[in-house]
Order: C-alpha cells, then sequence, then structure tokens
C-alpha cells in the first residue's frame, strides 16, 4: 500500500513533517521519503529502505540534513519516493499511492511521440512516480496534468505535489477508493492519508477531499483546482484491515466499525446457534482484535488474549519478501498464555482470510498448547480476487487466494462461474468451501461475514464502497 503526508508552513515543519510520515508506517515497509522546499536552499530529498528499520529510525538524521517550510513525506510498499522532477510546469517533488496497471502500454505511448527517455530500473520497470510524473507535465498545468494522468491510468493514484515555492498540490484518486484529508493550524494546511496524523501535531479537520478532487494549498489558503465527482468507490477493506484503528474515512471511524463488525457476525452466529459453548472470543492480533471485541460484546463470551504477539524486536510477519521468513517470524512472535488455552474452547476472529498459511500455524500452535477446539471467523467475506487497484497485497495471481484454490479443487474451473455462490454460507457451494477449509486447517467451524454485514458495519451507501476482492464487482 503506502501513505503520504505533507505540510505547508509558515515557518519550519520538517520535525512535524517526520512526525506526520511516520504515523503512516502501518501502511508501507519498503522504502520512506521525504522533500522539503526551503527559499534559500530550494527543494531537497532523502530516501531510505525502511525493509530492516522502521522510518524514524532511518530518518533520524534528518533534520541535519535538510530544512523547510514546507515539506512531504511518503511510506512506500513498491517505488522509492517521492521523486524530484524537473519539466516544463517547473521543479517538483511528487509521490503518489495507489498502482498503475497499464504502465507498459503507457511508456510506449510517451516514448512513442515524445522521444524521450525514463530511468530504468533492473529488467527494464520504469519507477511508476516518474511515469506519473511524464503524464502530468504533458499539459500545460498541474490540475490539467493530473486529471489527464487519472484518466490515462488503469488503476488508481492520489497524488501529493509540492512546488518549488513551497505550495502543496493534493489530488484524490478518481474514484476516492483511498481518503486524503486536510487539516488546518494557525500556521498552514496540512494533507495527509491518515486523519490522526495531523490531529497529533495540533491541526484540526478542515475536510475531506471528495473522488478526483485537486487542491492547492499554501500557509494562508486553500484553492480547489477540480471539484469533486459524484461517483465514489472507496475501499471497503479500509476499515476492516489496514486502516488504523484511530483514523476516520467519510466520518466512520475504524476502531467503531470493527466493533459493529464483531457484533453483526456475533448475531448471526447466534442465529444459526452455532458455536454452542465457548469459553474464550479472542482475536488474530492487530486488526483482528477488535472485531473480536465486539463479537465478545455482543455474544456474552469472554474475551481474552489466549496468545500474545511478541513485537518489541521482531519485525512484521509481512515484511521478508520469502513467505517461508514471514511465517517464521509470525511463529515466533506468539507467546501463548497456557492457563487460556489449556482444554479451552476458543474462538478467534481475524480481519481477513488471503493465502491461509499463517493462520494454519497459528492454529497448530493452539492445538499443541492444549486447545480442545478452535473455531474461526473472518471479518470480511472470502476473498475472491486479488485487488487491481491498490497494493496492500503481495498476491500476484488470484490462485494465490485461499478461496480460489479450494474451488479450484472442489470443481475445477466451472466453480469460477459460482463464486457467488461460494460465499455465500447457506448454499450448498457455500457449505463446502467452508467445510474444506476447516477439514485443511482443523478449524472446528468457521464463517465469514457477509458482504451485506460489511456494508451494515461501516454504514455507507453500498454504491459508494468498493468490493471487487469480494464478488469482482467494478
Amino acid at each position: 500500500m503506502g501513505g503520504f503526508f505533507g505540510i505547508t508552513s509558515k515557518q519550519d515543519c520538517m520535525a512535524d513533517v517526520f512526525f506526520g510520515t511516520d504515523y503512516h508506517s502501518h501502511l508501507g515497509t519498503s522504502r520512506g521519503g521525504m522533500a522539503a522546499f526551503d527559499p534559500i536552499i530550494g527543494l531537497q530529498r532523502k530516501i531510505h529502505s525502511i525493509e530492516n528499520a522502521p522510518f524514524r529510525t532511518r530518518f533520524e538524521h534528518i533534520f541535519e540534513e535538510m530544512q523547510g517550510i514546507a515539506a512531504i513525506g511518503c511510506i512506500s510498499d513498491s517505488e522509492p519516493q517521492p521523486m524530484l522532477i524537473r519539466s516544463s510546469l517547473g521543479t517538483y517533488a511528487i509521490c503518489f499511492i495507489g498502482r498503475i496497471n497499464n504502465a507498459d502500454e503507457l511508456i510506449d505511448q510517451y516514448l512513442g511521440f515524445s522521444g524521450g527517455h525514463f530511468d530504468a530500473k533492473t529488467g527494464g520497470k520504469v519507477n511508476a512516480v516518474e511515469l506519473l510524473a511524464a503524464l502530468i507535465d504533458q499539459k500545460s498545468s498541474f490540475a490539467e496534468g493530473i486529471r489527464f494522468a487519472q484518466k490515462s491510468i488503469d488503476g488508481t493514484a492520489s497524488i501529493l505535489i509540492l512546488n518549488e515555492d513551497g505550495t502543496l498540490i493534493a489530488a484524490r484518486d478518481r474514484l476516492g477508493r483511498l481518503p486524503v484529508t486536510i487539516g488546518k493550524r494557525e500556521d498552514g494546511y496540512a494533507v495527509s492519508f491518515e486523519s490522526f496524523a495531523y490531529e497529533k501535531l495540533g491541526f484540526t479537520f478542515e475536510r475531506e477531499l471528495g473522488p478526483g478532487e485537486i487542491v492547492s494549498l499554501t500557509p494562508d489558503k486553500l484553492t480547489q483546482l477540480r471539484a469533486p465527482t459524484e461517483r465514489k468507490k472507496i475501499c471497503a477493506f479500509l476499515w476492516s484491515y489496514y486502516g488504523y484503528p484511530t483514523s476516520t474515512y467519510e466520518g466512520v471511524n475504524v476502531e467503531a466499525m470493527r466493533y459493529r463488525n464483531g457484533a453483526i457476525m456475533a448475531r448471526t452466529d447466534r442465529q444459526t446457534g452455532c458455536p454452542e459453548e465457548l469459553d474464550y472470543v479472542g482475536g488474530v492480533p492487530d486488526s483482528g482484535t477488535p472485531h473480536a471485541i465486539g463479537y465478545a460484546n455482543e455474544s456474552g463470551a469472554h474475551f481474552a488474549r489466549a496468545f500474545i504477539k511478541y513485537t518489541p524486536t521482531w519485525a512484521r510477519s509481512f515484511m521478508p519478501p520469502a513467505q517461508v521468513d514471514r511465517n517464521t517470524i509470525a511463529k515466533m512472535k506468539q507467546i501463548p498464555v497456557k492457563e487460556l488455552i489449556e482444554d479451552k474452547n476458543l474462538l478467534f476472529v481475524d480481519d481477513s482470510i488471503v493465502r491461509g498459511t499463517q493462520l494454519r500455524e497459528t492454529v497448530e500452535f493452539l492445538y499443541e498448547n492444549g486447545a480442545k477446539s478452535v473455531h474461526m471467523r473472518s471479518a470480511c467475506p472470502p476473498i475472491m480476487f486479488g485487488c487491481k487497484y491498490l497494493n496492500f497485497s503481495r498476491n500476484t495471481s488470484d490462485m494465490d487466494l485461499i478461496a480460489r484454490r479450494v474451488i479450484m479443487e472442489l470443481e475445477g474451473e466451472e466453480g469460477f462461474n459460482h463464486l457467488e455462490e461460494y460465499a455465500d454460507a447457506g448454499t450448498e457451494r457455500g457449505k463446502k468451501l467452508r467445510s474444506n477449509i476447516c477439514e485443511r486447517f482443523h478449524f472446528s467451524s468457521l464463517e465469514f461475514q457477509s458482504i451485506e454485514g460489511v456494508i451494515e458495519a461501516i454504514g455507507l451507501p453500498a454504491c459508494d464502497l468498493c468490493t471487487y476482492c469480494w464478488n469482482g464487482k467494478e
């Protein structure tokens, strides 16, 4: 995935942008970068790898290396950014969140008429940020260029630009799949993916950009360069999984949504009568925990943390590129509380079940420590499609998904014509999907939240939410 943060101010803002960017570290583990504008020095930039060390430790000396009254920072799970660009629009720093699926086609088109070139990486790949800048630079203004780029891109692009005069230009992606919010303080404005990032720095919420909206920001003024469009498709998975608990998107807080989501799952289980007896309900930490609290509060079962993640020294489990390394780290982080596991009937709620590899090891770990039964609930529906709009998953193929693999084993490619039935627990196909996953993972029972349940928990109109990864609908 990734996230960005920026400030335009009447005074040096490097410290605030440092902390604001660091508050986006949950969104990526590849690269961190900052760019700043100072009236004397001009534009400056630093990029560091954050694969083996967090953003704050890699940038702890940034105050000695850079200064500025305007700055932007980003956490990236893919491209090194921000980039410094010099073009007919001037010199500027740019970063973006999203993905470009038709990059090769756009590169060929650009090279075909421009006679220009790109800085190529190993294998000939081009930094998507440089490609995005090349698209923007084909027009006579940033507003026109951003609009042209977003219309040309198959995918998603929310953009943050720092101009050579300290002006910020922020653009939310064309369909508003990702949030971009604005904060205000006496000395200037902030732009952020996560709203809490600027609130912690003394800014108050000013407004959330609408789909496709573009604004420019100086310390004294917010100017709309392009009005938002009416159609919105914000990612529903934002609340279920990768959004930070303290953040609010479209007026809906992440943590509160997760409590409601867990309660809805508990009500569904009450109607079906499964499971009958539970000693404890717990979450697969970390993002599964609030869903589990909601489930426990609604069901009346006791909430407990039967195992704890040891995080002071272990890196995040999804960080290493090799799956086997991620599994090993995930296993080493799990420390059991045997008194809460041994001879107990347990129900766990996970934010989602994607590949299932780590979940299998978690359940085996619980049985090794004496669990009598382990029931599993997924806080979202079965994931049937790899996301083609956002880089929040490492999946390279739909067949990496556990639901897809099980369906292929059950009835081959014909099963892919019946994905809606497999997602529905009330159909024969839906029951087969769940029983098959239960058998291979040794769950005592398994259920997924329904799309309707997720939408109810979020509380926004269904037409405003992207649910592509669950039902393939754009």
